[in-house]
């Protein structure tokens, strides 16, 4: 018994004392993962977004981990409540000298997963950013984009930029850009175009598919096809109207011109002067010598 009531080298904490802490470090990570996993099963059952339900349950984590560590020190006999104050009195320090990011993160990412710009698995644009929302946390936003890169954006620059959801609307326009030549017929072309986007079937018909002349550039007219598709199908629609406007053009005999520019030079009759004995030729201009 002796043997319990050691106290270890350089601390006022016994060998008993050390074991019931450690004891109860464990069993309160063991309860947290329990509360944790009763947590989110009871709140899925709500119906709430995946993204909320995700934010929620780390918050609730990160809460109960802290409350076990408190415990923890203060089954060493460390004065917690001490601790808490200084723990304050640390965070007045950084706010006054302007440190907030941390709480700025933590309260942008509270409005991002109770307002909803994004909810997992949604396309998104954000600060310049383009990827699938893989999840909010506390701090920041993870993005995957198309070729598997993570990108983690902090919740302050997430929630204070422009958010473009690309996939939230379940159908959206896609537009193909096209140049024929001067020469070309462009009713016929408009024609060719509108039929090409009737006959898909992926292309929504209402809104019908359109087309409009964007353009009188240098060396073409420029179309713009303009379709309705259901956003799951935006991609293969646009990649099958490219190759599929090129197609009819060739085959209609519609001339999608090279970008090219026209140099006409005007020649005047040769002059001959003789200036100091030298006789200068020169078309379209005269040089001195």
């Amino acid at each position: 018994m002796s043997l319990w009531l050691n106290v270890i080298p350089y601390t006022d904490i016994t060998v008993f004392r050390l074991i019931f802490a450690i004891a109860v470090l464990i069993s309160g990570f063991v309860l947290v993962k329990l509360l944790i996993r009763i947590f989110r099963k009871g709140i899925e059952k709500t119906k709430l977004p995946d993204l909320t339900i995700q934010f929620l349950t780390n918050f609730l984590r990160i809460l109960l981990y802290i409350i076990v560590t408190l415990v923890f020190l203060k089954g060493l006999g460390f004065d917690v409540d001490s601790y808490v104050v200084g723990l304050s009195t640390v965070i007045g320090l950084v706010l006054s000298l302007g440190m907030k990011d941390t709480f700025t993160n933590i309260a942008a990412g509270l409005w991002v997963a109770s307002t909803r710009p994004v909810d997992m698995g949604e396309t998104v644009t954000v600060n310049g950013q383009t990827g699938k929302v893989m999840s909010v946390g506390i701090m920041s936003t993870e993005l995957l984009t198309p070729d598997n890169q993570l990108i983690t954006i902090p919740n302050q620059l997430f929630w204070g930029s422009s958010i473009v959801n690309m996939t939230r609307m379940p159908t959206r326009r896609t537009s193909i850009d096209v140049g024929i030549s001067y020469s070309s017929d462009v009713e016929k072309a408009i024609k060719i175009a509108l039929d090409l986007m009737r006959g898909h079937p992926l292309i929504l018909q209402d809104p019908e598919p359109s087309v409009v002349t964007t353009e009188l550039a240098n060396s073409s007219i420029n179309l713009q096809l303009r379709a309705w598709a259901k956003t799951r199908d935006i991609g293969t629609v646009k990649n099958n109207l490219i190759i599929g406007i090129f197609e009819a053009y060739s085959r209609e005999g519609i001339e999608i011109p090279f970008p090219q520019m026209e140099i006409h030079i005007k020649e005047t009759k040769e002059k001959k002067k003789e200036i100091m004995g030298i006789q200068v030729k020169s078309p379209g201009m005269e040089v001195f010598e």
